[in-house]
């Protein structure tokens, strides 16, 4: 009887185990401890296009809830850390995502902090302002326009936009400001990811707060591989 009862135990364990190869996120050294997360991924350092995936955590695993074509930087991706500004790289790395912003409201379910894109709004990329990757409303003095993102002339991307953490906590001027996830514009970007506008619709309708979500950016090998993060 013991020997069938642990024969049954056994099998039940067997069955509760998740078949096939584990998912990017589970070969990941870290995913940012929460519930949710998206992963971007290019082939190598020089792509400009890969794929942007978003993952629930469920049961002590991660499965997939979508998935859609990305762009990235002109220039393709490189290390957070050392990125520089104005270089149209993607910054690879693990980062959480401050808050939602777009030029039309948004899509219903959405739970994120979601700021509406007016005519004084701006993305301060200005390395001598006070601003300096920031949001302001309006553009302070010391921020001049010409070294800033006037929101609301990219109908396009910033349709919807969701700001990701990098160089946002503590920003260290001329390592980049101003990357976020975005709705496709004609091509490649300037250092952000972008997706369709039906791609992110679903992403802010999806993510939850409370659920602690991150983004990670990387290849799919070397130095920048997603895996490391």
């Amino acid at each position: 009887m013991r020997l069938a009862a642990a024969a049954l135990a056994s099998a039940s364990l067997l069955a509760l185990a998740p078949s096939g190869p584990p998912t990017l996120p589970e070969q990941m050294a870290d995913t940012g401890g929460g519930g949710q997360l998206i992963t971007a991924q290019a082939a190598r350092v020089d792509s400009t296009s890969g794929t942007l995936t978003w993952w629930d955590r469920r049961d002590g695993h991660w499965v997939k809830a979508g998935s859609a074509a990305a762009r990235f930087g002109a220039k393709g991706l490189t290390e957070g850390g050392s990125r520089k500004q104005g270089s149209n790289t993607t910054p690879t790395g693990l980062y959480d995502l401050p808050f939602a912003f777009g030029i039309k409201a948004a899509p219903a379910g959405t739970a994120l902090q979601y700021r509406r894109v007016r005519k004084e709004s701006w993305w301060c990329q200005d390395n001598d302002s006070r601003s300096y990757n920031r949001w302001t409303e309006p553009r302070p003095a010391d921020c001049r326009a010409s070294e800033s993102e006037h929101l609301i002339a990219y109908a396009r991307q910033y349709a919807y936009a969701l700001v990701v953490g990098f160089n946002y906590g503590r920003p260290v001027r001329g390592r980049g400001a101003g990357i976020f996830l975005h709705v496709d514009g004609a091509g490649a970007t300037a250092g952000c990811v972008s997706v369709s506008e039906d791609a992110m619709r679903r992403i802010l309708a999806w993510l939850d707060p409370a659920k602690e979500p991150h983004m990670a950016i990387g290849t799919v090998s070397g130095g920048t591989a997603i895996t490391r993060y």
